[in-house]
């Protein structure tokens, strides 16, 4: 096995034990969002994903990505370690508390900007949500980057557990906004104490020593990236401020369902990107760009796999899938979710670790976003009221679109890409090529056989819940089974199709037989018996 082959296993590995630990949290949180829309009404289902907005964009935005200069500075200089991470954990925690003195004493902050009192009432106990959990979120970051893959999968599995029972528990017993915010206190509280016990593990006494010269080395990496995060968040999340502003709790509610990110989605490009920013920084400091451009094409092929034929099935059965998870009520939501789905094929191509490795490639970056984002806040502030709600979410496609084409120049320029380089994306071509003839067969069964198909589903589903004495949740599993089946269909399509075109390699292949193989009970039986 060559130096290349060996450093894209490893690769592979560690994104596989970071997918695996997300992939289980999704699995043991997947029941939450189900939960809030079936126990609250929609009006506080509206007030609980605008209160969650405010928070989860502060933790991404406040730290200005000091928390990610350690993919960077963990991978060098290991006499500085103590000091990085010293350094991250004062800068994070004094953003938070920034944001917490300033929803505390002045809360009308948010309750102007969503036109909501409920918000402004809120606000205080948003701050500290936002203060406990920018301080707590560096656990994960730390581990990825010493390169502990499977501590950080442990970290995941288990703050995602703890997740699961205290916010189940919160809108089950509870049924209020409040308390999911008391529930993720809680978490992050214990989050931190976790942190801070494995960082002293890792580095005994790392609090004790501080190096100010080092601090603005360690902000003068950081701030471009910050800054560039800052406003990626600015121009994909704008429009719910927009749309918060102009339209009622109730009507965000169908918008934000609309716009609902499939967590598994998010989860295999992060899990990816986190693994590949430490080796793409170990590779470009060492001026091995051509190893650069090789293991971003694996990686864009390897999402690719998943990402295009996900676009193709969830296009067709976007009603069913947006019914069954959210219940009749957001069916409305169906038409949003539909355009929003247009962003998924962009993110198959990985060009965030390479513009985390050329600092160059940042700053450029983050004036291509300072244009987009002033475009995007002209446009939704010039049609502030004009727009319907699939006006807003197409304005947003549009302006990933032109980011990720600008991402994608620049990573390609820094990697010193040829246009015959275009080769490399062979077997990607066969990948889309596959999954949209998989999508003409299921289109073509489902306009032929989607309404009988879901009634037999409800029927079916009827008569199994009838069995255990209750009606409840009939739509839900009538609806997944149709999904299933529907599934089952493009997924057969998708791999014959992929399969003989040669779109899937040989030892992908055999890796997915060995899984398929070590799942068998019998072939268990036998092993054990001998």
């Amino acid at each position: 096995m060559t130096a290349t082959e060996r450093k894209q296993s490893s690769l592979i590995n560690q994104s596989a034990w970071i997918l695996l630990a997300k992939v289980t949290g999704f699995a043991l949180n997947m029941v939450l969002p189900l939960l809030v829309v079936r126990y609250l009404t929609q009006d506080n289902v509206g007030v609980y994903r605008q209160s969650f907005l405010v928070a989860s964009n502060a933790v991404l935005v406040l730290p200005l990505g000091f928390s990610m200069s350690a993919y960077y500075f963990l991978n060098r200089d290991p006499d500085r370690h103590p000091l990085v991470v010293m350094n991250i954990l004062i800068f994070n925690c004094l953003m938070g508390a920034a944001a917490f003195v300033a929803l505390f004493l002045f809360p009308e902050i948010l309750g102007s900007t969503f036109n909501s009192a409920e918000l402004a009432r809120l606000s205080p106990l948003i701050g500290l949500v936002v203060w406990v959990w920018i301080f707590a979120g560096f656990l994960e970051t730390a581990a990825i980057s010493l390169q502990e893959a499977r501590l950080a999968a442990g970290f995941i599995v288990f703050t995602q557990l703890l997740k699961t029972v205290l916010m189940t528990a919160a809108v089950v017993y509870f049924q209020s906004v409040d308390s999911l915010l008391y529930a993720v206190l809680v978490l992050f509280s214990l989050q931190a104490v976790l942190m801070v016990w494995y960082l002293n593990r890792r580095f005994p006494r790392f609090w004790a020593r501080v190096d100010l010269p080092f601090f603005r080395k360690q902000m003068a990496y950081a701030i471009p990236f910050g800054l560039s995060v800052m406003l990626y968040v600015l121009q994909t999340d704008i429009h719910n401020y927009f749309v918060s502003h102009s339209f009622s709790a109730a009507e965000f509610a169908i918008y934000s369902v609309g716009c609902f990110q499939l967590p598994l989605v998010a989860m295999l490009w992060e899990s990816v990107g986190a693994v590949m920013i430490p080796k793409m920084s170990q590779l470009q400091d060492q001026g091995r760009t051509r190893e650069m451009l090789e293991l971003t094409v694996k990686a864009t092929q390897k999402l690719t796999f998943f990402y295009f034929p996900l676009f193709g099935f969830l296009m067709i059965v976007a009603d069913e899938f947006i019914t069954t998870l959210f219940t009749r009520d957001y069916q409305a939501s169906a038409a949003i979710f539909r355009v929003n789905l247009l962003t998924l094929p962009l993110f198959s191509f990985v060009v965030d670790p390479i513009t985390r490795a050329f600092p160059s490639a940042g700053r450029f970056l983050l004036k291509v976003r300072v244009g987009i984002f002033i475009a995007v806040f002209a446009v939704f502030w010039a049609g502030l009221g004009r727009f319907g709600l699939v006006e807003m979410i197409g304005i947003v496609v549009g302006s990933v679109l032109v980011e990720r084409i600008a991402a994608s120049w620049i990573s390609a320029r820094m990697l010193e890409g040829r246009f015959e380089d275009l080769k490399l994306f062979w077997t990607t071509a066969k990948i889309a090529l596959a999954a949209v003839a998989a999508a003409a067969i299921l289109f073509a069964v489902y306009l032929a056989a989607a309404e009988v198909l879901m009634t037999a589903a409800l029927s079916v589903s009827q008569k199994t819940l009838g069995l255990v004495g209750t009606a409840k949740g009939v739509e839900f599993v009538g609806g997944s089974i149709f999904l299933s089946i529907c599934f089952a269909v493009y997924a057969a399509a998708y791999l014959l199709i992929a399969n003989s075109l040669g779109a899937i390699e040989a030892d992908d292949k055999d890796r997915a037989i060995g899984y398929l193989r070590r799942l068998n009970p019998w072939r268990r039986a036998q092993a054990g018996a001998i």
